[in-house]
């Protein structure tokens, strides 16, 4: 990003974050991008660290189709969560804003989550995409819909120059014609217990970890609130 392009990122940043007490009060409506500081203690941190200890990990050379869809993308990590960990992190996210979100959408037949732990160690990033994933069938049916994207960091340390940011942007609307013109709005840093949501589609991307993280991994949460359609 350019320091005008950081800059303006950043002061929109500042409107779309709140601290916990502040959820019971906001609306993904209003704020479609959400940062809430220090929403997860040092205790629950180090929970989900030692579940992400537990279970076992697949590489993104692993992953063939994913592979294919983020290429150049380094070699970051994915696990399924633990069921004492995922009954937690749910637990934690029954939110106002997010029931009042999903409720807003007309005819649901089945309300769904799909939440993996992730690890990017240096070199690692993701390529910018929206998240819209709803061609799909699954067990003959029509996949889910994402609406909201959550992505929440577990590390215990993470320094600026570390990289790993999380680059929101929107659609240019002065262009009719040609490729998607992209303008980057929000640049999140992965602090440590720090939750950010926002609604789909929304074109998003990992900035590259840096070599200068070493051995340190971001560690974090991400997936999806969903809704089924008939």
């Amino acid at each position: 990003m350019t320091p005008v392009a950081r800059w303006r990122s950043n002061m929109r940043l500042e409107d779309s974050t709140i601290e916990p007490g502040d959820l019971s009060s906001v609306s993904l409506q209003s704020k479609p991008v959400l940062v809430v500081q220090n929403f997860w203690s040092a205790e629950e941190r180090q929970f989900f660290r030692t579940g992400m200890n537990q279970v076992a990990w697949k590489s993104l050379s692993d992953l063939k189709n994913v592979r294919e869809d983020f290429p150049n993308s380094g070699n970051w990590a994915k696990a399924e969560i633990g069921s004492a960990e995922a009954e937690h992190f749910l637990s934690r996210l029954q939110l106002p804003c997010i029931r009042e979100y999903i409720e807003s959408f007309p005819n649901i037949i089945g309300r769904h989550v799909g939440f993996n732990y992730y690890s990017y160690s240096a070199g690692d990033c993701l390529l910018t995409h929206d998240d819209t994933d709803q061609g799909r069938l699954v067990e003959g049916r029509r996949a889910p819909k994402r609406r909201i994207a959550v992505v929440t960091y577990f590390h215990e340390e993470w320094q600026p120059d570390w990289g790993g940011e999380l680059i929101i942007y929107e659609q240019r609307t002065d262009r009719d014609k040609g490729p998607i013109n992209l303008m980057p709005t929000y640049c999140i840093e992965p602090l440590p217990g720090a939750l950010v949501m926002f609604t789909v589609p929304r074109f998003h991307r990992v900035c590259r970890v840096d070599a200068t993280a070493g051995q340190h991994r971001r560690l974090s949460i991400a997936g999806w609130f969903m809704t089924e359609h008939s």
